[in-house]
């Protein structure tokens, strides 16, 4: 994955992971369906905006997938 790509959240991943383990509530929908577009890329974290209203976010890289519409 590189800056630009398009991606969505994997939830079988993302569910176990220490993120999920720190959120107060499940991943909205948005988050599952993308799409998320990666604007930085440090380590094995990516900073993700989506196409809503609302902040963007880091998640670790092996907890995302390409996106694929429909």
């Amino acid at each position: 994955m590189k800056k630009g790509a398009l991606v969505q959240l994997n939830l079988k991943a993302y569910a176990s992971s220490l993120e999920a383990a720190a959120s107060v509530s499940a991943a909205p929908a948005y988050v599952v369906k993308g799409p998320g577009e990666i604007l930085a890329i440090k380590g094995e974290y990516a900073q993700l905006r989506w196409r809503r209203p609302v902040p963007d976010v880091w998640l670790r890289l092996d907890q995302l997938e390409p996106w694929s519409e429909g």
